[in-house]
């Protein structure tokens, strides 16, 4: 009887053995399709032999069975019979499936063993290594693959092992990991700039700034051309204001790139840094006067900084482009001031602005053009804000009774369309200043919505106004306790006792964590400020205000900076700058407050 002859008997009785599930022929062949095809041998090589589908036949229904052992063992025997490397990553797959980490790295290994050249079995043996968390074998395959990746993709590859192996749980081993492994290239003229953003990445992720600050520097000046200088440069300003430097002479060049820009612009408007980030976008539409996305933010935020003019121009311009362009959706990729959590669909720019435009006609008393903008806003998932819009409208006219009844007539389809709407009533109480109605709203929103702390601390906020100070600081301990990393609850107390000259120590400790845990945030930073002054360091206090002022053109803040100004005896810039806020916002309480208080004249 032929060889060929004698396994076509043996797959014959396999096919009928009942012991193997009594699959039918084509049953068997259906279960091995799968390392069939994995066994993807060259044109004409005849790999796929009698044997060999045998043996995938049998490790297939083994599979099917459950038993990932047997399956293991053939399909790795006939990877290294045929030395196929679909069947090795085959192999590999089935080891992982069954949890079995060690059976996967011998597969990487025999892998290896049969090419010694292969990129894939590399990649295969690093993520199965990560993933079995043995990272005292990383050094090896690391530097194997390193080696034998071609020239031309060896930077790419270097730029990419930070996120490739950030699956381990000590960052800062992957960066000492990475130090020694690329130390070889990191002189070389092609992967110098990669080793060193590399590098950089990985001991940022590792939280030593400083490292990455002297590797951004290092990479600047053997290339400042490269977009992933500045990026990196970018992630780093938070943890180091310095790396801002290495951003802005990246777009100082004629050739950096828009996206780049736009990054920075939201990580400034992340950082309340809203005139900062206004001149980044006034910048971004000089540069591509035709490209609407930055219109759209740039109006966003002149209308947060009371510059209702400019805010309103920016956004008709930014309509008149998408009008004009009308199959160009994807040009509002992000939200007008950069929160990245709650990203808009790419249809809803137009919807924005129309909203925005809204406010802005709200804003200077002209109902008639915000309710034209509102009629314009068909979308129902935005009905809840666009009647919240109306209803300040009737509130600011005396009709509070119908503003109220307009928002409780909004559907509710959940408790989050419930709470919602709570917080749009008192939101519009709290614009024409019914403190206790809106007190009253929140503290029943508070009862049915239990521990959330975004609802107790606007109750706080309403218990201030009321000067209700015990029931505030309660409420903002509540806030604490639950959420300790809570920093606008930590500085509203802090500011609050320093505002009323008590427990300045204390107040001073609050603000302080309030600032650690929102790094450079202006209104904390005007906190601090202001319980300085209440200390007695003017001089700190000064410094302190005049950063967050020009972080953030407030009118609070311009108070309490003209004030420490006019304390010190510099009483015209005090003015000048009070000039400036009541320009924007006359009508600000706390501005008013002071100006009568220390009867100065404008």
């Amino acid at each position: 009887m032929s060889q060929r002859r004698r396994w076509q008997l043996a797959l014959a009785l396999l096919f009928a053995a009942p012991a193997l599930g009594g699959l039918t022929v084509a049953q068997a062949q259906k279960a091995a399709a799968p390392a069939a095809a994995a066994a993807s041998a060259p044109a004409g090589s005849s790999m796929l032999n009698d044997q060999l589908l045998y043996q995938l036949l049998i490790g297939e229904m083994a599979l099917n069975r459950g038993d990932a052992a047997t399956a293991y063992e053939w399909m790795l025997d006939a990877a290294r019979r045929s030395r196929d490397e679909g069947l090795y990553r085959r192999v590999v797959d089935i080891a992982l499936q069954a949890r079995a980490g060690e059976q996967a790295l011998n597969a990487t290994r025999a892998w290896r063993l049969s090419h010694p050249q292969s990129m894939d079995a590399l990649r295969m043996q690093l993520q199965v290594l990560l993933l079995i968390n043995r990272t005292d074998a990383l050094p090896e395959p690391l530097r194997a693959l390193l080696a034998t990746a071609p020239a031309a993709e060896r930077p790419g590859l270097i730029s990419a092992l930070p996120r490739f192996l950030q699956r381990t749980s000590d960052p800062a081993l992957v960066a000492r990991l990475l130090e020694s492994t690329l130390e070889p290239y990191r002189q070389l003229p092609d992967t110098g700039l990669a080793v060193r953003l590399s590098l950089g990445r990985a001991w940022l992720e590792a939280r030593d700034p400083e490292r990455t600050l002297a590797l951004v520097r290092e990479a600047q000046a053997l290339d400042a051309a490269a977009p992933g200088v500045a990026l990196l440069a970018l992630e780093l300003m938070r943890e180091r204001p310095q790396a801002e430097a290495l951003v802005l002479d990246y777009l100082g060049r004629a050739d950096a790139e828009p996206a780049l820009r736009m990054a920075y612009i939201r990580v400034l408007t992340g950082m309340q840094r809203y005139a900062d980030a206004a001149g980044q976008l006034e910048a971004a539409t000089r540069l591509q006067p035709e490209v609407a996305a930055p219109y759209l933010s740039l109006g966003a935020i002149q209308l947060e900084l009371k510059h209702l003019k400019e805010g309103e121009a920016a956004l008709l311009r930014y309509l008149e482009l998408v009008q004009a362009q009308p199959a160009a959706p994807a040009e509002t990729p992000h939200p007008p001031l950069g929160d990245d959590d709650d990203a808009p669909r790419a249809d809803s720019g137009p919807v924005q602005a129309w909203l925005m435009l809204a406010q802005a006609a709200q804003d200077r008393g002209d109902f008639k053009a915000a309710e034209t903008w509102l009629s314009k806003v068909e979308d129902p998932q935005r009905a809840l804000e666009v009647q919240s819009r109306r209803a300040v409208i009737l509130a600011r006219q005396g009709k509070l009774a119908q503003a109220r009844a307009l928002i409780h007539g909004v559907p509710e389809r959940n408790a989050d369309d419930a709470r919602a709407k709570l917080v749009a009533e008192a939101a519009v109480l709290r614009d024409v200043k019914r403190w206790r109605d809106a007190y009253d709203v929140l503290a029943s929103a508070s009862q049915r919505f239990i521990d959330d702390t975004d609802l107790i601390y606007e109750q706080a906020m309403m218990a201030e106004k009321l000067e209700k100070l015990d029931d505030m600081e309660q409420l903002l301990r509540r806030v604490i306790a639950i959420k300790p990393d809570n920093a606008h609850a930590h500085n509203a107390l802090g500011y609050s006792l320093a505002d009323r000259r008590q427990r300045l120590p204390e107040a001073r400790e609050l603000v302080q964590r309030a600032l650690e845990l929102a790094p450079g945030d202006p209104f904390i930073t005007d906190s601090m400020g202001w319980v300085e002054f209440r200390l007695g360091n003017k001089t700190e206090a000064l410094r302190l205000l005049r950063l967050a002022y020009k972080a953030r053109p407030d009118t609070e803040i311009a108070a309490h900076l003209g004030e420490v100004l006019w304390s010190m005896g510099e009483r015209e810039e005090a003015r000048r700058i009070w000039r400036e806020a009541s320009g924007r916002d006359a009508g600000n309480d706390v501005l008013r407050e002071t100006l009568a208080r220390l009867q100065a004249d404008l």
